[in-house]
């Protein structure tokens, strides 16, 4: 059965930058139709990425803690892992979250169309809802906020459950007792970890020379050594050559830098080496939207693509793919369909790493100023001078500032150390201010706090850090 109906927007994806766009469209008075396979609004993100993974990392964040308190005189029986039971109130923080996003839209006026589409034209798409019921809907504007999906190594077979993406790990089918996670990236490292402290011996392997590629190495140092306690093995320059499933599990061929390779088996192997933009059949082809070799689609400042009545947002324009990209680009395509000039100009796009220790950074790192011949100033803070750190048991972090010397205005802001995700806007504000390190270093923080810390290393550039000595620079 066909039915045919038209609207101003159309929005193709439901996560964090298609119900942001949706949500914001229907508030300017504009009819709106959302378009998702999902009941309600949340996109991978909330079903099965960002907020199912982050309530696994505060179990393992928890579970953690249980082993430290030893040392402060509190000494715990190993926690029993109700697999189960873990795994429904993992379910339920993503079906009031999502719940929550159904009632917004109903609140909003909302129409939420259930089902896969393609475009006809550059003015209608068709809907596939299934079991034969198809919808055409014909529009003014259309945002693409399709998101992305796991890239799959071909050497592994696809069909096997030993064989997890990130969306099946955070699953919890089992708690494996070998594990191999393939690709030493954020998703890896984040992923990896929950198992790791679920009880799985844990083995990563990465094909670059350092784990979390591109993050300045620092910052990655001091999770480096703590994974090094928790996992089984980190394997670095090595490459994944071959596997096959066994009656024993995934029999795993490995190739080092130096060429020999090892072969060993593991229960399950998660893969989590990237991720590739969905924009293989929309239809694009009916339409002069373009995207390059990776499927990425081209779009201009405002988000808009060669197609003057299609826009694009978040994973499918390109890096960095992050939610909150999604989100703030979401306000520009809208703005810009509603007639408005707007474009997306941020001076800091913040990254977090929710590990333990996190990792946050925004703005320029110290590896992309060497790239570019930027001349800089750097300061750095160490947890182990926080009041508010050795409360904690934690003394691992450090708080680092990236200073232009000439006009000392603050360039880029990292993090490294508990709860670096929460204190890295602080940093985003800043760079958004065009502040200077004297802004941070005369802005009243808290005590004790880790807050202070982002001021101190505001404050060591001058060698004034109250609870950290560096002599100050001359000349």
């Amino acid at each position: 059965m066909a039915a045919e109906t038209s609207t101003d927007l159309v929005v193709l994806g439901a996560g964090p930058g298609g119900y942001a766009a949706a949500f914001r469209a229907a508030d300017a008075g504009m009819s709106v139709s959302l378009i998702d396979p999902a009941p309600h609004p949340g996109g991978v993100c909330l079903y099965r990425g960002c907020i199912p993974s982050k309530a696994l990392l505060h179990v393992a964040k928890l579970l953690a803690e249980t082993e430290e308190a030893a040392a402060w005189g509190i000494k715990y029986q190993r926690p029993e892992i109700d697999l189960p039971r873990l795994r429904a109130w993992k379910d339920d923080v993503v079906k009031r979250l999502t719940g929550g996003l159904g009632d917004m839209e109903k609140r909003r006026g909302v129409t939420h169309v259930r089902g896969y589409a393609r475009f006809r034209s550059a003015g209608s798409i068709w809907v596939d809802h299934g079991h034969g019921e198809t919808t055409t809907i014909n529009f003014k504007h259309a945002i693409l906020a399709t998101g992305s999906r796991p890239v799959a190594l071909p050497m592994l077979p696809a069909d096997s459950p030993r064989v997890m993406d990130s969306t099946a790990a955070l699953d919890l089918p089992d708690i494996p007792p070998r594990l191999l996670v393939v690709g030493g990236g954020y998703i890896g490292l984040e992923l990896g970890s929950v198992y790791a402290r679920l009880g799985s011996k844990v083995t990563v392997v990465e094909m670059l020379p350092s784990l979390l590629a591109g993050v300045d190495g620092d910052l990655v140092r001091p999770l480096a050594k703590r994974l090094a306690v928790l996992f089984e093995d980190i394997l670095l320059e090595t490459r994944l050559e071959s596997a096959r499933e066994t009656d024993s599990g995934m029999e795993v061929t490995l190739a080092g830098k130096d060429g020999k390779t090892r072969t060993q088996t593991w229960d399950r192997l998660l893969v989590a080496v990237g991720r590739r933009p969905n924009t293989s059949d929309l239809g694009l082809e009916n339409t002069e939207v373009e995207t390059d070799g990776d499927g990425f689609i081209h779009v201009d400042a405002a988000r808009r693509t060669r197609e003057p009545a299609i826009f694009a947002i978040g994973d499918v324009t390109g890096q960095p793919m992050l939610a909150h990209k999604a989100s703030h680009e979401a306000r520009v395509a809208v703005e810009t369909a509603c007639g408005r000039a707007s474009v997306f100009a941020p001076r800091a796009i913040p990254a977090v790493v929710f590990t333990d220790p996190e990792i946050a950074w925004c703005g320029l790192t110290e590896a992309e100023a060497r790239t570019a011949g930027t001349k800089i100033q750097v300061a750095r803070f160490p947890w182990a001078a926080s009041g508010r750190a050795a409360t904690l048991g934690r003394d691992d972090g450090f708080s680092k500032l990236i200073m232009d010397p000439e006009t000392r205005r603050l360039l880029g802001v990292g993090l490294c150390g508990p709860g670096a995700g929460e204190l890295i806007a602080e940093g985003v504000l800043a760079l958004e201010m065009d502040a200077t390190v004297d802004d941070l270093a005369l802005t009243i923080h808290p005590h004790p706090t880790l807050s202070e810390t982002i001021m101190e290393a505001a404050e060591v550039f001058d060698g004034h850090s109250t609870h950290f000595y560096r002599p100050p620079r001359r000349g």
